[in-house]
């Protein structure tokens, strides 16, 4: 057997093991990608667990519209969303409508919302106290009067909301360029380093206090009511959730995220420690001596670790192998088919340059939901670069005249392909192969965005908390699993290259 044919066989059996599956009964919760988030998320799971409920919690999927494609298509069942955001982002009204108003417009999208959590977080602009004291700026329409050249900092979301930044600077005819977006957590530390003057804020954001920030008062009342609500699937039982209703005030709210964002503590620690208090809504009173924050050797060896090098490795391996299976014959095909050569390389070229959460949030919408196969399609179409330009590159190489002999011969055409060619330009396409899994290695990374898992699931995190050491408890792991690839690619070569024909 061909060392191409084993390859071949081998990818095969990738993919064919790489199939994750959802019980059909457990309630998949999801959640934003910020510290509120993350813990009304997974007190939300943790609540359906303690009620006899089987629940998972896809962490850090994204903006408003990823949440919302999620629960159209399944992907998750609920999440912690407010009912201004429901309001402008999803059904398109104005103004602070009553939570039965958003009913009506929701149960349209076979959605709907329950479960009032007792807390209102509206958005806001802040600044450092010592900056808005010395221009004299204490609401937004002082901001707009400003003639200070100020640096926004504002979240990636925030720019694009029909709640967020354009309308917000008309409403205000605010006379400053917004800048590139940040993500929210790093934008706190940016602010705190002067590198950017006003970023985008949730009142219940625990670096407020912490950085003596001033939150500009919306004077205009621009911004609509922000209650937190559970949003769901309109078939969802809201029943085992009942009793976390009116819960959890403001004070609550940004004690807890202190307790992640300052403390160190996890946000399983964090909705287990809520949970467990199980008193009415309050203040959060900080234990009396705060834990250390957990370093990096803890953050790497925590529990999840198995879990997510499993789903990194299903991503990167499952898509070789698509793309193995694919991209050879492509290869092929170019080579056979000069005129289709330079077609076939720029296409394959021109997606390779699509950025990478563009195309997670274009194949969302060609397959109707989130998770494992839109990022194994992305994974797939990555890694198709190098496996068909090194499987041309490998045949285009071998003498003209090889073929004509084998033919000459008697040999029929997919007989000197299989058993002269492609042996001979094995090696050149196991190094375009070694080269794609590299790189999925890398990108997969990204595949936390829309709920794939993997060891991106730290590192989006860590920024959204701005704990360093988290980050790297992600990284680390993905480089050290690139390096892993890399030399047991290395190995199999030398391996194949040993194996008679």
């Amino acid at each position: 057997m061909s060392p191409v044919r084993r390859l071949l066989l081998l990818s095969f059996a990738c993919f064919c093991a790489a199939a994750p599956a959802r019980a059909a009964e457990t309630v998949v919760v999801g959640s934003k990608r910020f510290t509120e988030s993350y813990i009304l998320g997974e007190i939300v799971r943790q609540a359906l667990v303690s009620a006899g409920v089987p629940a998972t919690h896809k962490q850090g999927l994204g903006n408003t519209a990823v949440m919302e494609q999620a629960l159209a298509s399944g992907g998750i069942d609920v999440y912690p969303e407010y009912t201004g955001t429901i309001a402008r982002e999803l059904l398109k009204q104005e103004g602070s409508p009553p939570l039965a108003q958003l009913q009506a417009g929701l149960a349209a999208k076979g959605l709907k919302a329950g479960v009032p959590l007792g807390f209102n977080n509206s958005y806001a602009l802040a600044m450092r106290e010592d900056d808005a004291q010395r221009l004299g700026i204490a609401s937004l329409s002082d901001l707009a009067r400003s003639k200070a050249p100020l640096r926004f900092g504002l979240s990636h979301e925030f720019l694009v909301r029909a709640d967020g930044w354009p309308a917000l600077q008309r409403a205000y005819a605010l006379p400053f360029a917004p800048g590139s977006g940040l993500d929210h957590g790093l934008a706190y530390q940016a602010l705190a380093a002067k590198q950017v003057d006003v970023v985008d804020a949730y009142t219940t954001d625990a670096q407020i206090a912490r950085l003596k920030l001033r939150v500009l008062r919306d004077d205009r009342d621009f911004f609509p009511r922000y209650d937190a609500v559970l949003l769901m699937r309109a078939r969802l039982d809201e029943r085992p959730l009942a009793a976390l209703a009116g819960r959890i005030d403001e004070a609550a709210m940004r004690a807890m995220n202190g307790e992640v964002e300052i403390d160190g503590k996890s946000f399983e620690a964090v909705a287990r420690e809520f949970l467990a208090r199980g008193q009415a809504a309050g203040p959060v009173r900080p234990a009396a001596s705060a834990p250390h924050p957990q370093g990096f050797v803890q953050r790497l060896f925590a529990p999840d670790l198995p879990r997510l090098v499993r789903e990194h490795l299903v991503l990167v391996f499952a898509s070789l192998a698509i793309a193995v299976a694919l991209g050879v014959p492509l290869g092929v095909l170019a080579h056979r088919h000069p005129r289709w050569s330079g077609l076939l390389m720029g296409l394959v070229g021109m997606v390779q340059t699509v950025p990478s959460l563009a195309l997670l949030a274009f194949l969302i919408a060609i397959v109707g939901t989130i998770g494992f196969v839109p990022a194994l399609l992305a994974l797939f179409v990555y890694a198709l670069l190098p496996i068909v330009r090194n499987t041309h590159a490998g045949l285009a190489s071998l003498p003209p005249g090889m073929r004509q002999s084998a033919l000459a011969l008697g040999l029929r055409e997919g007989q000197v392909l299989r058993s002269i060619e492609l042996p001979l330009a094995a090696p050149t396409i196991f190094a375009g192969v070694k080269t794609a899994a590299v790189l999925n290695v890398g990108l997969a990374t990204v595949a936390t965005f829309i709920g794939a898992g993997g060891l991106g699931e730290r590192i989006v995190a860590g920024l959204a908390v701005n704990d360093t050491a988290f980050m790297l408890s992600g990284a680390v792991p993905a480089a050290v699993l690139a390096l892993l690839t890399q030399w047991v690619f290395d190995a199999l070569e030398r391996w194949l290259r040993r194996q008679p024909y």
